[in-house]
């Protein structure tokens, strides 16, 4: 059973985020404290000029509000978003924060993820906690 457990959620339409969700609830004992995590990649500064002016205050706006939809049926969960590389980020977060597990879920790799490493692979290879990858 753990203590403090981190699910970092990727709202990508092929991720299936409930079983890490299910699992955290399932490994995690009764007071155990659930973060749902979420990094905003930053956007080039060449693209951002053709964005309007409040889309990143907005889009940061909704992302909270879905993530904290995912938080509330369970049981001492919060929503974080953080800003950064995903990888990179989530690692950071965990080494300041000390979960004692990591659920990440992972999806079929693709040629894109063999050639550059996907997040999942970032988290497994550094991570200083245990790790449950969810296919």
């Amino acid at each position: 059973m753990y203590h403090n457990i981190l699910v970092p959620i990727s709202f990508d339409t092929e991720r299936d985020i409930s079983g890490p969700l299910k699992l955290a609830e399932l490994l995690g004992t009764p007071n155990a404290q659930i973060t749902l995590l979420h990094v905003v990649e930053h956007i080039p500064a060449y693209a951002i000029s053709y964005m309007p002016n409040d889309y990143l205050v907005e889009t940061r706006v909704a992302i909270e509000r879905e993530l904290q939809t995912l938080a509330d049926p369970l049981p001492n969960a919060r929503a974080v978003v953080i800003e950064g590389h995903k990888g990179r980020s989530i690692l950071d977060w965990a080494e300041e924060n000390k979960p004692d597990l990591i659920i990440v879920a992972s999806h079929r790799p693709g040629m894109q993820d063999l050639l550059l490493g996907s997040t999942a692979t970032q988290i497994v290879r550094n991570a200083g906690c245990a790790i449950h990858v969810v296919r």
